[in-house]
């Protein structure tokens, strides 16, 4: 009897939009993938804590042995002219039944439209290889830029979640196949 042969993970698709390349991250992209998420401006706008630099570290390096493997959720790094511009992510989401999108722009690419431009990339994906027919957004109350993106995108407010430190988080949806 011949084995049965251990199936390959499938593995996230590399996308493109207009000016961004999203490719799955490499070994060697760790360090910026580290400098992206110890970013004080990111992290306040992301609604999290700067955390130490060796927990990024390790999970940066849970993408890599983890999370591709076993196919947990789609994530890559943003590139801009073969530069890192941030990171984004389809995933299931903890707060209702449903597929979450994330994105963080490095500071010095704010300002550029390029947030509208993964959102819609991470649309695409998300109804054209994933087949769902929406998607979520979690953005902080103070996050008035990204509040207002979301709203020409087409996002609608669902409900306002409360953090344990009183911070509030706006939990968004959008349909995934209307024009956004």
């Amino acid at each position: 009897m011949t084995p049965t042969p251990t199936p390959t993970p499938i593995l996230t698709p590399e996308l493109r939009t207009e000016h961004l390349a999203f490719r799955p991250y490499r070994e060697q992209d760790e360090d910026v993938f580290v400098a992206l998420l110890r970013d004080e401006e990111v992290c306040r706008w992301m609604g999290q804590e700067r955390a130490p630099e060796p927990e990024i570290r390790m999970v940066f390096r849970s993408i890599l042995t983890d999370v591709y493997p076993r196919r947990l959720f789609d994530v890559w790094g943003l590139w801009l002219e073969g530069a890192y511009a941030g990171h984004a992510e389809v995933k299931k989401t903890g707060n209702v039944e449903g597929h979450e999108l994330v994105a963080a722009l490095a500071p010095q690419y704010w300002g550029r439209g390029l947030g509208t431009e993964v959102v819609h990339g991470l649309l695409r994906h998300a109804a054209d290889n994933l087949g769902l027919k929406e998607a979520y957004g979690m953005v902080g109350a103070e996050n008035t830029a990204s509040l207002a993106m979301c709203r020409r995108l087409g996002f609608r407010h669902l409900r306002d979640v409360v953090g344990d430190d009183g911070s509030v988080t706006k939990m968004l949806v959008i349909n995934t196949t209307e024009p956004a």
